[in-house]
């Protein structure tokens, strides 16, 4: 297993109760794919460096987690299906 860390890009549009819901299906899905949350840590509304989607600002969310390798391809491949995830990077620690 080796350690990731994750930052999430999520569209500021978005209502409060679904926000918590994305951060869950985050989490949901390191779970999934044989991984385990360390850290948890949403940033709030930020302002973006240059507009993204027509977007100035977003939601910023910071996941720590231990996966396998192959997760990682895995994971980037639901969040470009999550509408609401606007960008993502994952890098190893």
């Amino acid at each position: 297993m080796n350690k990731y860390e994750g930052i999430f890009i999520i569209r500021p549009d978005i209502k409060e109760e679904d926000l918590k819901g994305v951060y869950k299906a985050l989490g949901d899905l390191v779970g999934k794919n044989g991984g385990t949350v360390k850290k948890e840590d949403p940033w709030g509304k930020r302002l973006l460096a240059y507009p993204v989607n027509k977007f100035k600002e977003a939601y910023y969310y910071k996941l720590d987690f231990e996966a396998p390798s192959d997760a990682i391809a895995k994971m980037k491949a639901a969040c470009k299906l999550n509408a609401d995830i606007t960008r993502l990077m994952v890098t190893r620690r």
